[in-house]
């Protein structure tokens, strides 16, 4: 390979992004240097976080800049190597990001085993969103078997772990998504109930009570839930993805002063903190993934052209699970 094609913010999205913030960009591939290797990607991640990236605004990662390709998960296959960790041929998850091809010195590479499972889900259930399920679920809701656990957003590549991984720990599971064809999924899952919020009253379909909120939405739903936990219950902070577009900050939810009736519990977390739990997550997921105890899905658009409008695809609900788009061969 000696170009690759990549997407770059050409300018910070107002609202909803549009195609014109994006532009796709060819340049020339560097001959890799000693210590470092040349990847062709296979696929590359979509994921919610990135839209807070795009604004210029302090967080715990830095804003893309302008004019240069937006950073990310990707996974892809080592093609030359000048590092004799990463044989050419070898399989690597990375951060590097919306292109068809990059340059790594090494750093930040991770192994994928296209025996395990094919590569995709290195970014999806085997990736960052499973452990941000594993994580947010068992080390911050600390679900015990009986308990009621409620996700929002759960069609989507974390919320449909959720809520396997709480089946799973012998717990009651609602929840709630955006399509009937969502709703019909989340049921093929096990969930002992799935709900369309846009047709059905949250607050009504919560009415028995709740015992551990797992957050991807914010707003609305949030306090529905807030008024639907039980004593002691809750909340996992993951994300918030109705408020993401917002042009000005939404008002909080009106009954946060049931954290202090209720004593209940609201914690957020980064993923990132929590590095030393993959291990463990990978072992737990792939006994599960063997097993045939946790599925997944995969929305796959061809093409890095393509890349901004999955994106805003993935924002306006177009996924049914993990939002993927692929830009080369896979093994």
């Amino acid at each position: 390979m000696t170009t690759s094609r990549e997407i770059r913010l050409a300018a910070r999205p107002v609202g909803m992004p549009q195609p014109s913030d994006f532009e796709l960009a060819e340049v020339e591939l560097p001959e890799p240097r000693d210590g470092e290797v040349l990847i062709r990607n296979a696929f590359v991640s979509v994921d919610p976080y990135m839209r807070g990236r795009m604004n210029d605004a302090k967080s715990y990662v830095p804003p893309f800049a302008l004019g240069e390709p937006l950073t990310g998960g990707a996974v892809g296959q080592v093609v030359v190597s000048r590092d004799p960790r990463w044989p050419e041929g070898s399989w690597v998850a990375h951060s590097l990001g919306w292109r068809e091809a990059a340059v790594s010195d090494g750093s930040g590479l991770l192994p994928v085993d296209p025996a395990l499972a094919p590569v995709s889900t290195a970014l999806g259930v085997l990736g960052m969103p499973g452990l941000t399920a594993y994580v947010g679920l068992l080390d911050i809701g600390r679900p015990q078997e009986g308990e009621t656990v409620f996700v929002s957003g759960a069609a989507g590549a974390v919320g449909s772990v959720v809520g396997q991984i709480a089946k799973l720990k012998g717990c009651r599971v609602i929840g709630s998504a955006g399509s009937p064809q969502k709703v019909a999924w989340l049921e093929d899952l096990g969930f002992d109930v799935a709900f369309d919020y846009r047709e059905a009253d949250t607050r009504e379909m919560l009415r028995e009570g709740i015992d551990v909120y797992f957050d991807n939405v914010g707003g609305a739903t949030l306090e529905a839930a807030i008024g639907a936990l039980r004593v002691r219950g809750r909340v996992v902070a993951c994300g918030a993805i109705s408020q993401y577009n917002a042009g000005e900050p939404a008002p909080g939810p009106r009954n946060m002063f049931m954290l202090v009736t209720k004593r209940l519990r609201m914690q957020g977390f980064i993923v990132s903190d929590h590095d030393d739990r993959f291990p463990a997550f990978l072992s737990d997921m792939g006994e599960w993934l063997r097993d045939g105890r946790v599925h997944y899905r995969e929305t796959i658009v061809e093409g890095i052209e393509n890349a901004p409008a999955a994106f805003i695809g993935l924002l306006q609900g177009d996924n049914v699970g993990k939002m993927l788009v692929r830009v080369g061969p896979a093994a």
